[in-house]
C-alpha cells in the first residue's frame, strides 16, 4: 500500500513561529489585527493535534504515513 501522504509538522512550526515572532511584534499597535492573528494562531495549532491523531489512528490500523516537505516529492518520498 502507498504511503498516505502528510504535511512535516516543520511546516506548522514554521507558521507558527513567524506569527508569533514576527506577525504579532509588526502588528502590536493594532488591537484588532492582534486578536485575527491570534486566532490563526490557534487554529494552526488545532490543526497540528488532528493531524497527529489522524498520524496515530494511521498507526493503530497499520497505514503507512509519509511525511511530505512540499508538493514536489518523488515517489520515493525525497524532494524532486
Amino acid at each position: 500500500m502507498e504511503p498516505i501522504p502528510l504535511p512535516s509538522h516543520v511546516h506548522y512550526e514554521l507558521l507558527l513561529q513567524l506569527l508569533e515572532k514576527q506577525t504579532s511584534s509588526a502588528i502590536s499597535l493594532y488591537p484588532a489585527l492582534q486578536a485575527q492573528v491570534h486566532e490563526v494562531i490557534i487554529t494552526l495549532r488545532k490543526a497540528l493535534v488532528q493531524q497527529k491523531h489522524l498520524e496515530e489512528t494511521c498507526e493503530r490500523m497499520h497505514l503507512p504515513v509519509e511525511f511530505h516537505w512540499s508538493l514536489n516529492q518523488t515517489s520515493e518520498g525525497g524532494p524532486s
